[in-house]
């Protein structure tokens, strides 16, 4: 699967998902690029999910325009120790094959 790290999360999350083509918003240079404008360029580059710390992205979007999920990471701060912690849930359904479109809210346990 191509997933998208939101430029919120740190680069080091990528090694979470080995089994799959991950970037982050910097290396396709999408910095700055709204959230509507995001979800687009995904589209049309074949991405399957993004990965966001950004709660209000569920409130801002349309999601019946797109076929992606998005993985809203919820924890107590956006860093790596914290947010590898909900990794294994995102794997899950990774792994599954079947994703949710729109979004999904990973939190601890």
């Amino acid at each position: 699967m191509r997933l998208l790290l939101d430029e919120n999360l740190p680069k080091r999350l990528k090694q979470d998902f080995p089994a799959h083509e991950i970037f982050t918003v910097r290396d396709k240079q999408w910095n700055g690029v709204t959230n509507g404008e995001l979800l687009k360029l995904m589209l049309a580059e074949g991405f399957n999910a993004l990965l966001t710390f950004d709660n209000n992205l569920q409130h801002q979007q349309n999601f019946t325009k797109y076929t992606l999920a998005v993985f809203v990471l919820n924890a107590p701060v956006n860093t790596y120790a914290e947010l590898t912690k909900l990794s294994s849930q995102i794997n899950a359904f990774l792994t599954a094959g079947n994703l949710p479109i729109g979004p999904v809210i990973i939190k601890t346990r």
